[in-house]
């Protein structure tokens, strides 16, 4: 599927990419595998509930996620934290 990263997120990805190459990689690694195949298991691809409703998450460690909302036949990814940082924010 193809996706596109905010500018907020953007920001976010190449500070992290020299504070912690290890999880930037990672996170490389399942965008890789959402370009491929957005449904890939190690994904953990869901649909949110409440207050994020028609946004979607997927899983890149155990307790991180990535938020994305679709446009058209598109993902525009827009948030990274903990699972309990991204759902409290909204």
């Amino acid at each position: 599927m193809k996706f596109y990263l905010t500018t907020d997120l953007v920001k976010e990805l190449n500070s992290l990419r020299v504070k912690n190459p290890k999880l930037f990689r990672k996170i490389q690694k399942q965008l890789k595998f959402f370009r491929q195949n957005h449904l890939h298991p190690s994904l953990r691809n869901h649909k949110l509930k409440g207050g994020l409703a028609e946004r979607w998450s997927i899983s890149i460690e155990e307790n991180l996620r990535m938020l994305y909302y679709l446009r058209k036949d598109e993902a525009i990814f827009f948030d990274l934290g903990t699972h309990d940082e991204v759902y409290r924010k909204r």
